[in-house]
């Protein structure tokens, strides 16, 4: 059968032979009317195809340049590898990123942004996005910030959002640009214990020693380390003036705890176990933190967590956060449709001084209960039944907690 097709009656499309024919010009000695060269790597190339692919080629070869009458040119903001990928696409239209080293990715999306290729920066940034990890995120957030990638600068502030805890322990994280960290540190959403980002920025600071160290500490919100570890942590590094301490220690002692700048990650579930969330107590917990929390539909082999009801009501489930959070609403999912369950949901600093934030104790409740309520910053989390179809248990297949 032909290769030639038509797709409507007196329309003929040979799309696809015409850009083979163009491709197989990609690294041809043939018509080639100029010499790019590359870290002393010699491509021969049409100024034809290169300047009708490219603003910056169309410039440089047919505008005022001396480039522009000279038969050999030197592209010195090039890497070698990374050229390499954009000719091939200049020429065919098409990439393989598979097989390609990070670095590489990165310079072809550099020469991409520098070249005016936007499509191929889009699908360089959708790439990125689906292999995401916690070794590469902090590289790919400096080129997405360097290149203005709104969509990719995105994704990765979610990522480190959610896995901060790990990355800041990781070695990638010393390799931060102090733009990228900057905006980081300055989000609430960068969600791991302060003292914990403050011990990482040190040690930043100590790989990075001209970098501007302060500018990036100013962002730590000293309030919400605990007085013991500003003494003895934060103070002897004397990276924070002692003036800068005593505010932080009087905000912790004056303010109330609403009015500290705590985290808060924007609908994202902080009850997982990602986020250092963990139970600590309640009969049968292993998978209460571990369900995808959007389905309606439960296997009931699934496992729930349990707790007997009793008239002192000192049993109960509890949930502790990885660090102090706000949340404003909970999501939770009871045992069945055909059971009901009265309770009432508590909220702690310090498993100490507790505050009601949900009363259902005179309601028959089942299934889902999605509540809101007024902000709260808390650590524990406490769900205590207090009536049940089932006689003295209450049970919980599934819960969540959001701001």
């Amino acid at each position: 059968m032909s290769s030639y097709s038509s797709h409507v009656v007196g329309d003929i499309n040979h799309i696809s032979t015409f850009s083979d024919n163009i491709g197989a010009l990609y690294f041809s000695n043939d018509y080639s009317d100029v010499t790019l060269i590359v870290n002393g790597q010699r491509f021969n190339s049409h100024k034809i195809i290169l300047a009708a692919r490219s603003q910056y080629f169309r410039a440089l070869l047919f505008g005022d340049s001396k480039e522009s009458t000279q038969c050999e040119i030197k592209l010195k903001d090039a890497n070698l590898d990374g050229f390499k990928g954009v000719l091939e696409y200049i020429y065919t239209g098409q990439i393989s990123l598979t097989n390609q080293r990070k670095e590489v990715i990165l310079d072809i999306l550099r020469l991409a942004h520098l070249y005016g290729f936007s499509e191929l920066e889009d699908s360089i940034s959708n790439y990125f996005r689906q292999i995401l990890d916690v070794e590469n995120v902090c590289l790919i957030f400096n080129a997405a910030l360097l290149y203005q990638q709104e969509f990719l600068t995105k994704v990765c502030r979610i990522y480190l959002g959610v896995h901060t805890y790990n990355i800041i322990r990781h070695e990638s994280f010393l390799h931060l640009s102090a733009g990228a960290l900057n905006e980081l540190v300055s989000k609430d959403s960068f969600y791991a214990p302060e003292i914990d980002i403050f011990l990482a920025l040190q040690a930043w600071i100590k790989v990075n020693p001209n970098a501007d160290g302060q500018n990036v500490l100013d962002k730590v919100r000293l309030s919400l380390i605990s007085t013991m570890d500003l003494l003895n942590v934060v103070q002897p590094t004397g990276l924070v003036s002692p003036e800068a301490i005593l505010s932080a220690i009087a905000a912790r002692t004056q303010l109330h705890d609403s009015d500290l700048n705590y985290c808060r990650l924007i609908d994202t579930n902080i009850t997982r176990p990602i986020h250092g969330a963990q139970v600590l107590q309640g009969e049968i917990h292993n998978f209460l933190l571990h369900k995808d929390t959007t389905s309606y539909l439960w296997d009931m082999k699934q496992g729930y967590i349990k707790h007997t009801i009793t008239k002192s009501q000192e049993h109960g489930i509890v949930v502790k956060l990885g660090i102090q959070s706000i949340i404003n609403h909970v999501k939770m999912l009871l045992w069945d449709c055909m059971c009901f369950c009265s309770y009432y949901t508590e909220v702690s600093m310090e498993q100490k001084n507790w505050i009601q934030i949900i009363d259902h104790t005179e309601y028959f409740c089942h299934s889902w209960q999605v509540l809101y309520f007024e902000p709260r910053v808390v650590v524990y989390i406490r769900i205590v039944g207090t009536n049940a179809s089932v006689p003295n248990i209450s049970r919980v297949k599934s819960l969540s907690h959001y701001y």
